[in-house]
């Protein structure tokens, strides 16, 4: 779901710690600054996959564009979210299946299941859950709700069948930072959120495209 968005356990008890006295705000303010500049440095070799997790997106995206071809969706383009790598890195990635060549990439947060913060991964498709759910999706018509600019997605597996039901979106957070960083980016009820800049490269694609687009959260 799109209604909430959880942070850091380190920025949650800074938070408190800012609320308690004046100051606390102030030493918490200092602390915060340093962390965030951490968290925001950028990662070296920011577009550099391992060997592994590049054959995995290859072979999804083949199967994919089989898949597009066979259904009548975008046989061209795709999204492919890959949750095994790191919050911090690009994991959201444009795919050029014409090419057989990644066209860009971004962060992408994923579920916390109702925790404050969740350590590692689990996914879920019972409404309420606020997991991410695995699976291909259409990605379906834009509209303008809680966090602006959205387009509504479809469930195509059995995985991830109540995601419309769920409003489980494609979204941008501000929390969600441009460029890879060392730390873990924010986390979501269930929605793939993205950063302000990387969504409007995806409203261009998503918006041109004569066909509905995939978009296919694996691990």
């Amino acid at each position: 779901m799109l209604n909430q968005l959880a942070m850091p356990k380190t920025r949650t008890l800074l938070f408190f710690s800012i609320v308690i006295s004046p100051l606390a705000w102030f030493i918490s303010l200092s602390h915060l600054n340093k962390k965030n500049a951490s968290r925001h440095e950028r990662l070296p070799e920011v577009n550099t996959l391992a060997a592994s997790s590049t054959k995995i997106l290859q072979l999804k995206a083949a199967e994919l564009k089989a898949y597009a071809e066979q259904n009548n969706y975008n046989a061209s383009i795709c999204f492919l979210v890959d949750m095994t790598l790191p919050s911090g890195h690009d994991r959201f990635f444009v795919y050029d299946l014409s090419k057989d060549s990644i066209r860009s990439a971004g962060l992408v947060t994923h579920g916390n299941c109702n925790q404050e913060w969740l350590q590692g991964r689990k996914y879920g498709n019972v409404l309420g859950c606020g997991c991410t759910s695995l699976g291909k999706y259409k990605v379906g018509n834009q509209y303008y709700g809680q966090f602006g600019l959205a387009f509504k997605l479809h469930g195509l597996d059995t995985t991830n069948d109540k995601a419309f039901a769920r409003y489980v979106v494609l979204h941008s957070h501000s929390c969600v930072p441009e460029s890879e960083i060392a730390d873990d980016i924010c986390q979501s009820n269930g929605c793939p959120t993205v950063s302000p800049g990387f969504l409007q490269n995806l409203k261009t694609i998503i918006n041109t495209s004569k066909k509905p687009i995939l978009l296919w959260i694996y691990e």
